[in-house]
């Protein structure tokens, strides 16, 4: 774990993300924030480009709780076979999609907690939804943003937990809306697991890893 950058290093960090790429979007395909909760509680242990594959013919049929309860379980797999835990998935789908059906009057709740009580949805899920659909400046810490905060010294943690909240107390309030898209992106393409590509990246000069491939 690289030790914590201070407080102008990070914004110089963050404005070099912003002005490589404004603004940063989610890779999840989605229609409304009911296909975005079902594709994010999807992208468990599966890649985002799997889950769209998967999710184009279905969200043409079923982009409401009520559309998918027609569409039934079984219906539900035979779109989303090829994603990983495919079953427990659309098992989930299924019961979040009657308890917005008989709770939320078919809506989607926009708070923590109530996303969080949907079954499938975890504090990540409930993060990326408030931030992508509600514009609030919350944190999904996923494998990316994890090994890019410790690696960097951005955003360090122990646990994923940890690295939320040092995001959110490290990082500029002017940066926070879109600092995970950047650091997921960043994670993704640039400071990969097993060959980060240093040489390339833009913030090479302020990061703390110490095995730069430069």
């Amino acid at each position: 774990m690289a030790k914590q950058l201070d407080y102008h290093t990070i914004r110089e960090i963050f404005t070099r993300f912003h002005e490589a790429d404004p603004e940063p979007k989610g890779e999840l395909e989605h229609v409304n924030v009911y296909t975005l909760v079902v594709a994010v509680a999807l992208s468990a242990q599966a890649t985002d480009a799997g889950v769209n594959k998967a999710t184009r013919a279905l969200f043409k049929i079923a982009d409401t709780p009520e559309k998918m309860l027609e569409l039934g379980e079984e219906g539900l797999i035979e779109h989303i076979k090829t994603i990983g835990l495919f079953r427990q998935k659309a098992k989930n789908v299924i019961k979040l999609s009657r308890i917005l059906v008989e709770e939320y009057g078919g809506e989607v709740p926009n708070s923590r907690a109530a996303l969080q009580s949907l079954p499938g949805v975890g504090r990540k899920t409930a993060n990326v939804v408030l931030n992508m659909w509600w514009g609030m400046p919350t944190q999904a810490v996923d494998t990316h943003i994890f090994r890019v905060g410790n690696r960097t010294g951005i955003c360090p943690g122990k646990d994923v937990v940890a690295v939320e909240r040092a995001i959110e107390d490290q990082i500029p309030a002017d940066f926070q809306h879109h600092a995970h898209h950047w650091l997921i992106l960043h994670g993704r393409y640039h400071c990969k697991a097993r060959k980060p590509m240093c040489g390339t990246c833009i913030i090479r000069d302020l990061c703390e890893y110490e095995d730069k491939n430069l």
